[in-house]
């Protein structure tokens, strides 16, 4: 069993955080906090495609040109190749689960606004 009490932790991006639930060649999950009025770089991942699942809060996500708002208990899909940019817009964390298969480590590609 594990949970993000006990899973590898590490920090990215202006002060999140991520724990480690799962990680293999063909599967990586991922949970992850961002605090308030966070985002993280905008990137795109050649082979893996990814699940974003929201626990807590509200993600806003940049998939391709297109924003949407991801409510808890609610889910979004970026396929691989998709320039894709996860914010917190709002003034609470937010805590999602990042599911990514293949794995998505070493996998991570820049994509700035054109």
């Amino acid at each position: 069993m594990i949970s993000s009490q006990t899973a590898e932790h590490y920090k990215w991006g202006e002060d999140c955080d991520g724990w480690i639930l799962a990680s293999g060649s063909d599967l990586l999950i991922i949970e992850e906090r961002m605090p308030a009025n966070t985002k993280e770089v905008r990137h795109y991942h050649a082979k893996a495609q990814q699940f974003f699942y929201v626990l807590s809060g509200s993600l806003t996500m940049e998939l391709d040109g297109v924003t949407q708002t991801v409510p808890a208990r609610s889910g979004i899909n970026i396929p691989a190749n998709a320039p894709h940019q996860a914010r917190n817009d709002s003034e609470s964390e937010v805590v999602f689960l990042v599911i990514s298969a293949p794995t998505s480590r070493g996998d991570r590609h820049d994509a700035p606004f054109a």
